[in-house]
């Protein structure tokens, strides 16, 4: 005999369709009142570095030195040198790195500590800018070698793909002994470059169940970029199964019929995740220092 639901299950269920229906109208009217009164696209583009310090597995990670710097300051650096970005902000809650961003000259936003991730943490501080964005793009935070030029590729990709609403980069992996690591995020694309799924897991995967050598696989990179208008439509979305299960807030998009675009870059480091990460990513400035 199948399951059925009981009727406070089926009330959650009507409310949570709701919800979803309700904000992809939203969108939808917002992307109408972008397109009427903008003719030049994508242009103006907000770059925000989400930092919190109480992080689960790693509490003041943003602040964690490598090579004499905070890890934020270091992002930041690099995250100034892109040349699409119209503005660079810092979204934090945490005053002590307020405190060492201002210090390094960067511009900050102070943002609720109850915002549950990173996306919620840039619309956030793109509501107290006081001026209007066509794109946003999330810097993560733990990424103090990402490259300029990724930022400018990915935000070029959404500027050129209309049909998406988000863009992302995306590498092949240097070590295929790291696809395996839960850690380290893969992506697989369409022939389009659209993305088709984000996983911990291997993907894809074979009946052997390792890494195959004559397969590229793709590492997902810390960065991503919005549509503004649909920024504000992301947190009203129902959270989703695959993105629940796999604790990743960009498959949220996808569950949910949006498209991505993704853009193959070469990209050397990889992010800070844990405290042996900061060993990794100093060998590699010493390396570029040489």
């Amino acid at each position: 005999r199948a399951p059925t639901m009981d009727r406070l299950e089926w009330k959650h269920a009507v409310c949570a369709v709701a919800a979803g229906a309700a904000a992809v109208q939203a969108y939808r009217l917002a992307r109408a009142c972008w397109s009427a009164s903008s003719g030049t696209g994508r242009t103006r583009v907000l770059g925000v570095i989400p930092a919190r310090y109480a992080s689960s597995r790693f509490p003041g990670k943003p602040l964690v030195m490598i090579a004499g710097k905070p890890m934020i300051v270091r992002t930041y650096e690099q995250a100034k040198k892109a040349k699409t970005l119209t503005r660079l902000v810092v979204a934090t809650d945490d005053a002590r790195i307020k405190a060492a961003c201002e210090a390094a000259g960067a511009e900050v936003v102070m943002t609720d500590a109850a915002i549950p991730n990173g996306t919620e943490r840039c619309e956030s501080a793109a509501e107290k800018m006081g001026e209007t964005f066509d794109v946003v793009v999330n810097v993560q935070g733990d990424e103090p070698l990402i490259e300029p030029e990724i930022i400018d590729a990915c935000v070029r990709a959404l500027q050129e793909a209309p049909d998406a609403v988000y863009s992302t980069p995306v590498t092949p992996f240097k070590d295929n002994k790291e696809v395996t690591l839960s850690s380290r995020v893969k992506c697989v694309v369409d022939n389009r470059g659209y993305a088709m799924y984000f996983s911990r897991g291997m993907i894809p995967n074979n009946k052997r169940g390792v890494p195959d050598d004559d397969h590229e696989y793709l590492l997902h990179l810390g960065l991503q970029a919005y549509d503004a208008a649909f920024l504000k439509v992301y947190s009203r979305l129902p959270a989703t199964p695959c993105q629940l299960q796999e604790d990743l807030e960009q498959l949220k998009v996808l569950e949910h019929g949006y498209k991505m675009k993704t853009v193959k870059v070469a990209h050397a480091a990889h992010g800070v995740d844990e405290p042996a990460d900061v060993a990794s990513i100093e060998a590699i400035l010493a390396k570029h220092r040489a």
